[in-house]
């Protein structure tokens, strides 16, 4: 059946919108998102259900559903088993889209690299000019950045330039932690922890009470201190940092990224049988992968 340019891009957001909510979705809803007339898409849905591609639920949680052929119309039969890979505008997740394709048009000129972004979704929330971030993709972790120059609303695909492609990381973070961990106890002095960090070249250390770890403290926590207290006789738990951000060392590097700004943390104590293993900081993520 040949479907109009609108019945697609309603029947391709009523897909986005129950697979994200995993129940009827309204038509003001879908209105909503394609800045459409809620009226225009009631009518359009009366088409849709007459051709079998929706379904109508009743009652006040009611709404539209689509059929399988529906998926079958827009040639989208495994997009249950699809993972998700993000979309942002301008800085911001755009979660009523998804990107289904990366198609990469021009890759040997010295000045421009171009891709087409193919999503299941509507184009129309993204307009010329915008900033996107794509990704990270499911499997090779791929995240690419650019500026949209053009849009399809036919084929809902993107055109952007490129600023940036990451490929990031996919080995655990023990690959990548420094080790052995060099620990302080909790009644150490200041002067001691400045020993232990000139001595093995280090910034911060965990800070233990026998076998548990009860904190981090890092050169910059001894500096404040001695400021404030003017002592090098004042122990490390007046002044350690009792919050720590404490890690597996099967879990990827990629996911450990992103704690770094949302936390405002420069490290992470990784910890093995309750035992820190390991710690992981900015510095450490930068030698292995500077764009970042």
């Amino acid at each position: 059946m040949e479907l109009s340019l609108i019945q697609k891009d309603i029947l391709i957001t009523l897909i986005t919108l129950y697979h994200q909510k995993s129940s009827a979705i309204k038509g003001e809803g879908i209105a909503e998102v394609l800045k459409r007339n809620p009226g225009t898409v009631r009518n359009q849905m009366q088409a849709l259900k007459a051709l079998g591609l929706v379904d109508g639920v009743p009652g006040p949680k009611g709404g539209y559903t689509p059929t399988s052929l529906a998926y079958q119309e827009l040639n989208l039969k495994e997009y249950e088993k699809e993972s998700n890979v993000p979309i942002s505008r301008n800085g911001v997740l755009n979660d009523s889209v998804n990107v289904s394709e990366i198609d990469f048009t021009t890759l040997c000129h010295p000045d421009l690299c171009h891709a087409v972004i193919k999503l299941i979704g509507s184009v129309k929330s993204f307009e010329i000019g915008d900033e996107v971030t794509v990704g990270p993709s499911p499997v090779n972790r791929l995240l690419v950045k650019g500026e949209v120059f053009g849009k399809d609303e036919v084929k809902q695909c993107l055109l952007i330039t490129i600023s940036e492609i990451i490929s990031l990381p996919k080995k655990q973070i023990s690959h990548y932690m420094s080790s052995p961990v060099f620990t302080l106890n909790k009644d150490d002095t200041f002067s001691q922890a400045i020993s232990l960090f000139s001595d093995k070249k280090i910034h911060g250390a965990p800070v233990m009470d026998g076998e548990k770890m009860v904190g981090i403290i890092t050169l910059s926590d001894i500096a404040k201190g001695i400021d404030k207290a003017g002592s090098l006789l004042k122990k490390v738990k007046e002044v350690m940092t009792n919050d720590v951000v404490i890690v597996s060392p099967n879990v990827n590097l990629y996911e450990v990224i992103g704690r770094f700004k949302e936390q405002k943390i420069g490290r992470v104590v990784i910890i093995e049988n309750d035992k820190p293993v390991g710690i992981l900081t900015q510095s450490d993520v930068i030698k292995v992968f500077p764009a970042l």
